[in-house]
């Protein structure tokens, strides 16, 4: 049993971590700042705008966009709690798409659970 939450952490969250690190890297801020405010080492930070780590996914434009916008909340004064918020509606918009039950369908072809809801 492979359920799809299982995808969400191991492809999704890095890849959207490495979006976040890449764009506020973009904007100027030092590594360790990024991990400071991702809640992450800056050995993660830096494997992530290397593409060490969470290079797997492309997101849609509407998805880039919020990850744009949950950056640059980020790199402001965003606390912990809309952050977390913030993060669980980009990953809520990647499941609405379809792209995870398409993917959790190539892991696990007799699956139904997506199509009952």
């Amino acid at each position: 049993m492979r359920p799809p939450c299982e995808i969400v952490v191991q492809k999704v969250l890095p890849a959207i971590r490495a979006e976040l690190a890449r764009i506020m890297l973009e904007e100027g801020f030092p590594q360790q700042q990024i991990a400071n405010r991702l809640g992450l080492s800056k050995a993660a930070v830096s494997q992530y705008v290397s593409a060490k780590r969470g290079k797997d996914i492309t997101f849609s434009s509407d998805t880039g966009e919020k990850i744009r916008e949950l950056a640059k909340s980020l790199a402001g004064d965003l606390n912990a709690n809309d952050a977390v918020s913030s993060l669980c509606s980009v990953c809520r918009g990647i499941q609405a798409s379809g792209w995870l039950c398409k993917e959790h369908l190539q892991k696990n072809d007799s699956c139904t659970y997506c199509l009952k809801k």
